[in-house]
């Protein structure tokens, strides 16, 4: 019989590659995870790792097991939820959220669960979609709130499902003296994006391109506040999603986009916690937390 916290270390190593990140990501040492796995062969009778170097691999065994592991890990988690939601026991739900849920979100869907479900605790990490993606498969966390924007949709994962919690609009946002009216009024002004490799940095290129111009990127931040006030400083223009006015707008002048263009805010959560009444709890609320966003 298989020990399941070994299989866990098994599927780990399949997804983040060495012993190390392993080791870390589950706050264990490196030698512990090395003589777990060990044992793990002993118990398989198998080679399930080879030497790559300085590192190891996963033997042709090692990737069979590694994938029974996550079908095991999956039926445990849909055990423990049938189970917990049978007793009145406190739920705990860990998620991961990017920067403007945590701050437009994240209070409202925490004050909706404190009259449903007084007892849930509710663990929260402000985190990039992408890391927060891979943890969720890796069970680092429950739920993840993430983005996409049209024409650059995200990796689909094995196991993960998706929920459309609603449209964000984007809009284009210049200082309050600014004179333009549309996208192509400023092709000289200078911007401010996300760094290099955000989906969104992309998708903004995109959209200037298509206005015809290339833009004067002079600014990169990941803090979309930071973004807000660089703007309403008058130093920079930037595409802004709704999202991220938690508080009043006037300090900056919002413009329509061609298309009037939105940003789908999705919920992502792994297949086998469909069943858990603390994790549906969670996107219920999340949901109404969008719906009733409405910028001042």
């Amino acid at each position: 019989m298989f020990e399941l916290r070994r299989l866990r270390l098994l599927h780990e190593l399949a997804l983040r590659g060495t012993i190390s990140e392993v080791a870390a990501a589950l706050a264990y040492s490196p030698s512990t995870v090395s003589q777990q796995l060990a044992q793990l062969e002993r118990e398989a009778g198998v080679s399930l790792l080879e030497p790559d170097g300085r590192r190891v691999r996963l033997t042709t065994q090692g990737r069979l097991l590694a994938a029974h592991a996550a079908r095991a890990l999956e039926l445990d988690e849909a055990a423990r939820a049938e189970l917990s939601s049978s007793q009145q026991i406190q739920e705990r739900v860990r998620i991961a959220v990017m920067p403007t849920a945590a701050e437009a979100l994240v209070p409202p869907a925490l004050t909706l669960l404190a009259e449903r479900m007084p007892d849930l605790r509710v663990e929260m990490v402000e985190m990039a979609p992408e890391e927060g993606l891979f943890e969720l498969q890796a069970r680092g966390f429950d739920l993840v709130v993430a983005e996409q924007y049209a024409g650059y949709t995200r990796e689909l994962r094995d196991g993960i499902d998706r929920t459309l919690l609603g449209p964000d609009p984007v809009r284009l946002a210049v200082p309050p003296t600014s004179s333009a009216t549309e996208l192509a009024d400023l092709h000289d002004r200078p911007w401010v994006m996300e760094p290099k490799g955000a989906a969104v940095r992309e998708w903004t290129m995109q959209q200037c391109r298509a206005a015809g111009f290339e833009p004067d990127v002079r600014f990169e931040a990941t803090d979309l506040i930071a973004h807000t006030r660089l703007v309403a400083a008058g130093h920079a223009v930037a595409m802004l999603p709704d999202l991220v006015w938690t508080g009043d707008r006037s300090s900056v002048r919002l413009l329509e986009l061609p298309g009037s263009p939105v940003r789908e805010i999705f919920a992502a959560t792994r297949s086998s916690s469909r069943d858990n009444t603390a994790v549906t709890a969670v996107l219920t609320a999340m949901t109404e937390a969008l719906a009733a966003h409405v910028p001042r």
